[in-house]
C-alpha cells in the first residue's frame, strides 16, 4: 500500500436534539485523497491487515480473524462500556461523526481493530445533556486495558501506551489514520477550549494504545 498524501483535519459540530454542540474532529481529506486506504469490506491482496494468531485471553475470549467490524468497546479503568456504529465519508468529505453522544463510531475505511494500521474510534466529549461516551478518556494512563468485541463474538484487547492532546490546527491525522504499520488503536475525541465564536473545541485528545501480545 503506498503513502498517502496527509488528510486536513478540522473541526465538527452536529446537532443532536435542540443545539447539541459535539466536540470531535471532523478529517477533511487532503488533495491527495484518502484513496490509497483499502476500504475496511473489501478484500486484501496488499499484505495488509493480516491477522494475530488465535489466543485465550484474561476474560477467556479468543482473538478470532479480524475480518469482523468492531461493535463494542470496553475501557474498564474509567467504566466505559458502549456500542460501537460504523463511520465513512460525508458528502463534505469529512468524517461522519456518532449521531448519539453515547455511542462510539469506528471510522471504517481504515484498519479494523487488530489489522495492520490504525484502527480508528471516535465519541463526543460531551453534549448539552452533560458528559458524553469519551468524557473520561484523557484520565487513561500508560498500560490501561481496551477491549474492542466483533461481530463475530471475538475480543481483541490493546493497552494504552500514550495521551496526546492536539490543536486542531497541528492534529496529525497521518499518524492518527496511519494505514500501514504495527495495529494499533487511537481513540479521538474533542479537548483543550472551547470557543464558541470559533467553532467549538480548539484541541483534540488522542489516546494511542497497541496490540495487547502478552
Amino acid at each position: 500500500m503506498d503513502p498517502v498524501a496527509p488528510p486536513r483535519a478540522g473541526r465538527a459540530r452536529r446537532r443532536w436534539g435542540p443545539a447539541l454542540t459535539l466536540g470531535v474532529l471532523a478529517l477533511v481529506l487532503g488533495a491527495g485523497g484518502w484513496a490509497a486506504v483499502r476500504h475496511a469490506d473489501e478484500p486484501d491482496h496488499g499484505g495488509h491487515g493480516r491477522s494475530a494468531s488465535p489466543r485465550s485471553i484474561a476474560n477467556g475470549t479468543v482473538l478470532q480473524s479480524r475480518d469482523a467490524r468492531p461493535t463494542h468497546l470496553r475501557i474498564p479503568a474509567i467504566g466505559l462500556s458502549a456500542t460501537v456504529a460504523s463511520l465513512g465519508i460525508k458528502a463534505d468529505q469529512t468524517v461522519e461523526v456518532p449521531e448519539n453522544p453515547a455511542e462510539v463510531g469506528w471510522y471504517r475505511l481504515g484498519a479494523r481493530p487488530g489489522q495492520d494500521g490504525s484502527a480508528v474510534l471516535l465519541g463526543h466529549v460531551d453534549s448539552t445533556e452533560g458528559p458524553a461516551v469519551f468524557y473520561r478518556l484523557r484520565s487513561l494512563t500508560r498500560g490501561d486495558e481496551v477491549d474492542v468485541r466483533g461481530a463475530d463474538g471475538s475480543t481483541t484487547r490493546f493497552e494504552v501506551t500514550s495521551i496526546a492532546t492536539y490543536a486542531n490546527e497541528d492534529f496529525p491525522a497521518q499518524k492518527v489514520y496511519r494505514a500501514t504499520g504495527s495495529p494499533g488503536l487511537a481513540l479521538v475525541t474533542c479537548g483543550g477550549r472551547y470557543d464558541a465564536a470559533r467553532g467549538g473545541y480548539q484541541s483534540n485528545v488522542v489516546v494511542y494504545a497497541a496490540l495487547d501480545t502478552t
